[in-house]
């Protein structure tokens, strides 16, 4: 049998040009702060900023000013990691040789579950998503900062519009953003940071002193850091109540995401648009926190191929006006949730000859698979685990469901025809202007 090549390879060997620059790449002692405020000035940035495949100018995103690049390096979800993956390798590579820090985040996409064992168990799946991408990228080295958990979102549930159906509660998020932080912190040795917003760490996560250990990357727009005395995270009346708030009112940050409308061309970015941050300490805070470098042995690469057990949780089927659901697990052989991948429905009878399928990730190694437009019958099948990536093993296991008729609909009145109105013009809604009040550096 013909072995295709894994899609990590893949990504890893496409053809992306890369600016290096020969500036001598080892540790200074002494970072510049050549921001606004007299801070050490950053940025950060993702596949948006790489339109069209552009690549990213960090020899002039150096002579700019910026010192450090957070580049979005993994992703709960699997197209967007592979795209993460893509261009994490090259901007870090490329941002080093030019003098600059790095550091990479990670997405998070928490569990639809109120199961604490199992929210647990998906926190740890992405953390060892999250140690496989630093063990591929060699670790860490004394120009990289932390890796950063970007936790921003709680929805868990959300229909085909994209509408939000559920949130994860306070006391479940503040769960899983601890043990996803524990984790990381104890394999690679450095504290991770936190990225998130002062609503988000106020209305979606309890207070914890277990939070303060690791750092604070905030967002928090339409204040000018060139204020020596500005400071983000601080309500006009009140404050913020969260994990890193302090006594006046402030809060304990250590970087901080001052616009999303920097001027990219500027730092070399190939868009409009660039967020922009600044550190809120000394070049020694700065360098305190690439302290300690983690070079991964075998053991903390991907798997190839790792064997997998699967699981039908539940099957829901009924008539052929209705959706069929199957709810299924993938394991690893330690019992832990798969890391990536996907399921899909292939029917074993003829039966299955229009129907729709759309498999909804629910949590790592969990999927409910969505079946419409089945025939009437008796179907014998087989639920399929494919792992493009080539991390875990492909798997498959067998499932039954009937479907009934649906009721023939009672026919119904025609109506009287009601005389068309006057179609009104419709008037196009003035462009917002996503930059208003923001800084424009």
């Amino acid at each position: 049998m013909k072995r295709r090549l894994p899609l990590i390879a893949l990504l890893i060997g496409a053809s992306i040009s890369i600016l290096v620059n020969s500036a001598d790449a080892t540790a200074p002692a002494k970072v510049a702060a050549l921001g606004p405020g007299y801070r050490i000035h950053g940025i950060d940035i993702s596949r948006w900023q790489h339109p069209g495949n552009k690549t990213i100018d960090f020899k002039k995103m150096y002579k700019a000013g910026i010192r450090f690049v957070l580049i979005k390096g993994s992703d709960a979800l699997d197209a967007a990691d592979a795209t993460a993956l893509k261009y994490l390798k090259v901007d870090r590579t490329s941002a080093q040789a030019a003098g600059l820090y790095t550091g990479f985040y990670h997405y998070a996409t928490l569990p639809d579950s109120v199961d604490p064992a199992f929210i647990t168990a998906d926190a740890k799946a992405q953390a060892q998503k999250v140690v496989w991408r630093l063990a591929t990228i060699g670790g860490y080295s004394a120009k990289d900062l932390p890796v950063t958990l970007d936790l921003e979102n709680n929805c868990v549930r959300k229909d085909s519009a994209g509408t939000c159906l559920k949130f994860m509660n306070k006391k479940y998020v503040t769960l899983w953003a601890q043990t996803w932080l524990a984790t990381v912190a104890l394999k690679t040795g450095r504290p991770p940071i936190v990225y998130s917003y002062p609503q988000f760490l106020e209305n979606a996560m309890v207070r914890s002193a277990d939070f303060i250990q690791y750092p604070l990357w905030i967002a928090h727009y339409n204040i000018n850091p060139a204020v020596q005395t500005a400071q983000p995270g601080i309500k006009n009346v009140g404050c913020y109540s969260h994990s890193w708030t302090t006594s006046d009112c402030s809060t304990q940050w250590q970087i901080w995401q001052y616009t999303s409308c920097g001027i990219g061309p500027k730092y070399g970015v190939p868009t409009d648009r660039v967020d922009l941050d600044v550190f809120g300490g000394s070049s020694t805070d700065f360098l305190a926190l690439t302290a300690g470098i983690w070079i991964p042995t075998r053991f903390d690469f991907l798997p190839i191929d790792e064997p997998t057990t699967m699981n039908v949780i539940s099957t829901l089927s009924k008539t052929t006006k209705d959706i069929t659901q199957i709810v299924v697990d993938v394991l690893r052989p330690s019992g832990s949730p798969v890391v990536t991948g996907t399921v899909n429905f292939t029917s074993l009878d003829s039966l299955m000859t229009n129907g729709s399928q759309k498999a909804i990730r629910s949590a790592s190694g969990r999927w409910t698979l969505n079946i419409t437009k089945l025939n009437a019958g008796h179907y014998l099948g087989l639920v399929n685990y494919i792992d493009e990536t080539g991390t875990h093993a492909n798997n498959s296991i067998p499932v039954t469901f009937d479907i009934a008729p649906a009721p023939t609909p009672t026919a119904t009145p025609t109506p009287t025809l009601v005389p068309t109105p006057t179609k009104i013009p419709t008037v196009k809604p003035t462009p917002v202007d996503v930059c208003a009040g923001q800084i424009r550096n």
